[in-house]
């Protein structure tokens, strides 16, 4: 009999752990209003260009001069903070991410006299390549913040 109450107790467990994966209160269930934001090929294309972005990120490499590593530190920073207020939909943090970038980019720039021609040369393709990703993005998302884009 005892035997009998045990197994009716481990499957009723297991009944009941099962079931209970079915409930989601994570905050990722609201992907779908995201979602809503942007158009497909909107999408689309914030998916491409800001994967290559962070791909450029991950790869970026390390410097002999110090100043252009963290002004390279910076860059970096803003970048994944405009990619993320793209992705949340977020105008203020988007404009406040990208003038943020403007400003590092153009440290940079400056800061591109003081390293030897190698260094120079892959920093700077480094940055054109992001450059041109973030002009992408910029033309292919809707500026506008009291309206959706179209679908």
């Amino acid at each position: 009999m005892c035997k009998l109450n045990f197994g009716y107790i481990i499957l009723l467990m297991l009944a009941l752990s099962c079931s209970a994966e079915k409930i989601n209160l994570s905050p990722i269930g609201a992907v779908s209003v995201q979602e809503e934001m942007y158009s497909y090929g909107d999408r689309k294309n914030l998916i491409v260009y800001s994967a290559e972005i962070t791909n450029l990120i991950a790869s970026f490499p390390k410097f002999r001069n110090e100043t252009v590593n963290a002004e390279v530190a910076k860059l970096k920073y803003y970048l994944k903070d405009y990619i993320g207020a793209m992705d949340a939909y977020n105008i203020n943090g988007r404009n406040n991410a990208h003038r943020n970038f403007e400003k590092s980019y153009k440290n940079l720039q400056i800061l591109r006299k003081y390293l030897n021609k190698d260094d120079d040369q892959i920093l700077n393709r480094y940055l054109v390549r992001i450059k041109t990703n973030m002009t992408f993005l910029e033309s292919n998302i809707s500026k506008d913040s009291t309206s959706k884009p179209s679908k």
